[in-house]
């Protein structure tokens, strides 16, 4: 009895093992890019949305622009046979004729440029099957966190070269900026024009003293010329 017991427990075991493997895992929309720098231009980024209804083929994908990125700044490079690409207010969409179930959706976009300072871009999805069923891949995916039920397709992307300008100071010391050894400076420009003041103010000096002497001699002059007259 024991021994039969045992048999089915191993049994049960066993048959939950291969339903479990069995099992199709959780579908996702993947995106991935040919470069992976911020700030990068022309950048290829490459979509894969994996098929997971059986009641229908992938037939639209509608994917949301991150802060930054505008539809304009958007081009297609590829998509399934007879899809086409359609710009919107705040994305685009690659959609057609419903693909065969359980064929997953490919297509790749070209950027003229990615964002400048940004490190995570996630690129919301809403993905429509041919039997009307949508799944809806919105979910941001946070740097430190369990990754969500229905996360946002995720590029992450290195830190691009510093674009700032250069300072003052930097400038002020660069071989172009330096003044000239023989620019004559404000206070150098004017101690020439001091002397001739220095000049005119001496000459003024000797005239008064030549005048004093003048005066002092007639003054003699007419002391003596008094004092021979003689009185009455």
């Amino acid at each position: 009895m024991r021994t039969k017991l045992r048999l089915l427990t191993i049994s049960a075991i066993a048959g939950v093992g291969v339903l479990t493997l069995a099992a199709p895992a959780l579908a996702h929309v993947e995106v991935s890019a040919d470069k992976t720098t911020a700030g990068a231009t022309d950048v290829t980024l490459t979509f894969t949305g994996e098929a997971e209804n059986p009641g229908g083929g992938i037939q639209s994908e509608r994917v949301v622009l991150p802060t930054g990125i505008a539809p304009a700044e958007v081009t297609l490079v590829k998509a399934p046979s007879g899809w086409k690409f359609t710009r919107n207010s705040d994305g685009f969409t690659v959609g057609g004729k419903a693909l065969k179930v359980g064929t997953d959706a490919v297509w790749s976009v070209k950027i003229a440029k990615l964002p400048d300072g940004e490190t995570r871009l996630s690129f919301k999805t809403l993905e429509t099957y041919g039997n009307g069923d949508v799944s809806r891949w919105i979910e941001i995916q946070e740097p430190g966190q369990d990754e969500p039920d229905n996360p946002a397709p995720l590029v992450t992307l290195k830190p691009g070269p510093s674009t700032a300008p250069a300072t003052p100071s930097a400038a002020a010391s660069s071989p172009a900026a330096a003044v000239p050894s023989t620019a004559t400076s404000p206070a150098d420009a004017a101690a020439p024009a001091a002397e001739p003041a220095s000049s005119d103010s001496g000459t003024s000096t000797w005239w008064i003293w030549a005048v004093v002497i003048v005066l002092a001699i007639a003054a003699g002059v007419i002391f003596a010329v008094r004092r021979r007259k003689p009185s009455n």
